[in-house]
Parts: C-alpha cells; sequence; structure tokens
C-alpha cells in the first residue's frame, strides 16, 4: 500500500529550479483529467538531474584517479595519501570536487581520503536510467562498490542527499567506523510534497507518482526514513552538522535525524547556507576533530 504523509504546513525548502508558467497549468489540467500521464511526466521529472555546470578544479586538489563498476555504472573517483579510508560522498547534482577542502587537513592527520562521483554525476557514467538520471539507491550502490574496491571505512563524510544515501547502505549492511552528514535530508516525503507545490498537481497525482518511484527504487518511501533508519538500527557515531539558513535543505531536518538518533551529535552553523559548509575552515575543523 501505498504511504502519503500529511502535506507539511509550511515548506522552507528553495526553490531549486522555476517552472515555467504553461507546465504548471499542463499538471494542473492532468491532475484532474489524466492522473496517470501527469504522475508518469513528473517520475521523469523527479530523477533528472539539472543541466551540469562548470565545475572548478584546483592543481593541488588533483589525486590518485581510479575507477570501480557499480550495477554497470562505471564511477571514477580520486585517493589522496596513506591510512585508514575517510569516504567523501557528495549530494545530488553534486561531484567530488565540491568536499576537497577536506582532503588535505585529513591527509595530514594520518588518513586516506577517496572521493568519487556518483553514478550521472561528475566524471563517472550513467546509471540504470540513462544520463541525468541517478536515485538514493544508486548513489547507496555506488558508496558500496568504492569501499569494497578500496577498503573499510574508518569514516565517511556526506553532504545532503548523499547522506541519505550513506545511511541506507549502512542499514543495509555497509560497515563505517564513524559517519558525518552534512545538511542532510531526513525524508524524501517531504520532497515529494515541495515538488507537487512546484509542478501545480494534487493528491491524484501524487498519489500515483509516489507508487511509481517506489517501484523504479525497488523499496518503499519508508525505506528512506532516515530518523528512522536510526531508531531501528545501530549506527556508529555520528556528527550532523546543519546551517540555520539552509535554503535547500531545512535545519529541522538536520536536527530531525540528530534527535531520532541515539549515537548522533548536532553541531549547528549560521550564515553558510548549503554548500558553503564543505569549504568553511571552522566546519572542516569540526569534521576531521571527529574522524
Amino acid at each position: 500500500m501505498t504511504q502519503v504523509i500529511a502535506r507539511p504546513q509550511k515548506s522552507t525548502i528553495v526553490r531549486l529550479f522555476s517552472i515555467p508558467a504553461p507546465v504548471r497549468a499542463s499538471f494542473w489540467l492532468l491532475d484532474r483529467t489524466l492522473p496517470r500521464l501527469s504522475a508518469r511526466w513528473a517520475e521523469q521529472m523527479w530523477f533528472t538531474l539539472p543541466p551540469r555546470r562548470a565545475r572548478p578544479r584546483t592543481a593541488d586538489a588533483a589525486g590518485t584517479p581510479f575507477t570501480v563498476s557499480a550495477n554497470g555504472a562505471q564511477i571514477v573517483g580520486e585517493t589522496w595519501g596513506e591510512g585508514p579510508a575517510v569516504y567523501l560522498l557528495h549530494g545530488w547534482a553534486g561531484y567530488r570536487g565540491q568536499l576537497t577542502a577536506l582532503v588535505e587537513p585529513l591527509v595530514r592527520r594520518g588518513y586516506r581520503v577517496v572521493a568519487f562521483d556518483a553514478p550521472s554525476h561528475g566524471d563517472s557514467g550513467p546509471g540504470a536510467y540513462g544520463p541525468r538520471s541517478s536515485s538514493i539507491p544508486e548513489f547507496a550502490t555506488a558508496l558500496t562498490a568504492v569501499i569494497a574496491a578500496h577498503g573499510p571505512a574508518h569514516a565517511i563524510v556526506a553532504h545532503s542527499m548523499g547522506s541519505a544515501a550513506a545511511a541506507i547502505a549502512l542499514c543495509d549492511g555497509l560497515s563505517a567506523g564513524r559517519l558525518v552528514m552534512v545538511a542532510p535530508m531526513a525524508t524524501p516525503m517531504t520532497y515529494a510534497h515541495q515538488f507537487a507545490d512546484m509542478l501545480n498537481f494534487g493528491d491524484r497525482t501524487m498519489a500515483r507518482l509516489v507508487a511509481r518511484v517506489e517501484r523504479r527504487i525497488g523499496a518503499p518511501m519508508r525505506h528512506f526514513d532516515i530518523p528512522e533508519l536510526g531508531r531501528a538500527i545501530a549506527m556508529p557515531p555520528t556528527l550532523v552538522i546543519h546551517d540555520r539558513d539552509d535554503a535547500s535543505t531545512p535545519v529541522a531536518d538536520g536536527q530531525a535525524i540528530a534527535t531520532a538518533w541515539p549515537t548522533a551529535t548536532l553541531h549547528l552553523t549560521s550564515g553558510l547556507g548549503h554548500r558553503r559548509l564543505l569549504r568553511d575552515p571552522d566546519t572542516v575543523r569540526t569534521i576531521v576533530d571527529f574522524i
């Protein structure tokens, strides 16, 4: 049975992209006349990445390249240093270079840093549904494959949706000594309702969209309720970092995870938003000290 949670009374999530008025009008009409068609269209948009932007790289950030295969996708990454392995995982529409501020201080502390691009992201090949398409399970599968190739995880540092993927991988049997979740997403259902608001469709399309998403990912939405995962199974010591001014993932998500997980500690910042956290010197120092 499809489970649809109540719509949040007020969403604090910023629109990541604008929806043209004709598209919103089309969804409004289809929701009332052909909700199966609007759900199929919404599903395609749900799993499609925005166009790639230029990715600045610095010469001193280059590491030793590698590739691994994860369910047929070619995963591209880099390693730096020697010692216990710390894995870095970006979020939706991100890439491994966004976490390189962590590389030098971790290597200096005696760790081997392993960063990679998820399927259809950065330099990696497409996932099961082709270019510009991915999902939380594909992120989790890629993380598991990279760790299998490069050795046990002393720690995992994950950003945004990557945090949800890391939690799912841990729930499914992956081991890690420590976990850092930066600006984590608590549940995709929050974003499903935000998606409905953006596209201008109602409950008839929503119920069908959730069913289609669950069929594609092969699991019910409740499997991706990250606070509940930490109540259900033993998670490693976890640091949750969230900015009060995050306009992409509300700070309430990080707070919900930290409250639910017995192993979690919450660290709040202000004025850094969703991505500046990853290169803020104080935040980087907090992460490295925790690891």
